[in-house]
């Protein structure tokens, strides 16, 4: 009998980008509230939509390569898709509750 393809979820993709830090600031993507879209497909492909705290930050491309490749070590993942997008437009309002303590925003 085959063995059953390994999948995984929306939920280990987004726990992975936990790993993931603006270098300017000590928050993971995640709850820093970049993350606007993650979809998984069958066959192990992963699409992220993200953005930045704003369009012209020089680091885009450096956070961008670091979501790609900490999705890449996901052992059922085949390929990643990351893509930037600026709309709508990154807000604090974005910032998760566990991303305001970080930051000693009550």
């Amino acid at each position: 009998m085959p063995e059953a393809a390994a999948t995984v979820t929306k939920e280990e993709i987004i726990e992975a980008l936990k790993d993931v830090y603006d270098p300017e600031i000590p928050i993971n993507v995640v709850d820093l509230g970049l993350i606007y879209d993650c979809e998984v497909q069958d066959g192990g492909n992963v699409d992220v939509k993200m953005t930045l705290t704003f369009p012209g930050c020089g680091m885009g491309p450096y956070i961008a390569q670091q979501a790609e490749w900490r999705i890449a070590e996901i052992d059922a993942v085949e390929d990643v898709n990351v893509e930037m997008v600026f709309e709508p437009p990154w807000s604090p309002d974005l910032i998760t509750e566990d991303g305001k303590l970080q930051l000693g925003l009550d």
